[in-house]
């Protein structure tokens, strides 16, 4: 799924793209709700699908603000959708 600057995905709004690669695209955005900027990473259905690579390990590698609470970081992600 590539998204283009001015997407909204919930509250977040699409700058640009930062990088990509085998677990998916990562796209530097704005949190409308904060006002600061952010990085989202959008999963390949093929991950998002398939129970068994959206482990709970899996999980954890692509919420890394759950180990570092400096103020500075924001989520990557938002599990049960977006609000």
């Amino acid at each position: 799924m590539t998204l283009s600057a001015g997407t909204r995905l919930g509250p977040y709004e699409i700058l640009s793209p930062l990088g990509a690669g085998g677990m998916g695209e990562v796209y530097r955005a704005r949190d409308t709700r904060l006002e600061r900027e952010v990085a989202i990473k959008v999963l390949p259905e093929s991950v998002s699908a398939d129970p068994d690579r959206l482990s709970a390990r899996t999980l954890e590698r692509i919420h890394p603000e759950k180990r570092c609470r400096e103020r500075r970081f924001a989520p990557l992600a938002e599990p049960e959708g977006f609000r």
